[in-house]
């Protein structure tokens, strides 16, 4: 049962930042691999934006029978997923990672996931408060 009708978006949102502290710690354990390329994560919606706007539309297609058959929805995993930043500036290497934004970057989503777990509990308290008044008439 959720609590309000924004209880799902807060969840949603929730996972989305911990999948997004996950990618921002991989850039900065492979802050030294020579040829790794910084990763940011972004929704399919975006990406299906993105698409629309193209001239050319972008299609899966199954080029062979024993190809598994291309799945028509998503579930809430599929929400988002991992790209590769451009033009950042790379070492000698080919790295690209910068700790200082990766750092600045993991604070901000540690702040943003502070604020909707906060959120959260204050939907179900006041959930909670609606239905112990209601029991009590």
């Amino acid at each position: 049962m959720e609590a309000s009708s924004v209880t799902n978006l807060l969840f949603k949102n929730l996972n989305f930042r911990g999948e997004r502290q996950k990618v921002i710690s991989s850039n900065i354990a492979n802050i030294n691999t020579p040829g790794y390329k910084t990763q940011e994560l972004v929704f399919n919606d975006e990406m299906k934006k993105a698409n629309e706007n193209m001239q050319v539309k972008l299609q899966l297609s199954q080029t062979n029978n024993n190809h598994l058959p291309i799945a028509s929805n998503v579930n809430d995993k599929n929400l988002y997923k991992a790209v590769e930043i451009k033009g950042l500036k790379e070492q000698n290497d080919g790295n690209n990672v910068n700790l200082d934004s990766q750092m600045a970057e993991m604070s901000k989503n540690k702040m943003l996931f502070d604020a909707i777990q906060s959120s959260i509990k204050k939907d179900s308290r006041l959930f909670r408060s609606v239905i112990e008044s209601s029991s009590k008439n």
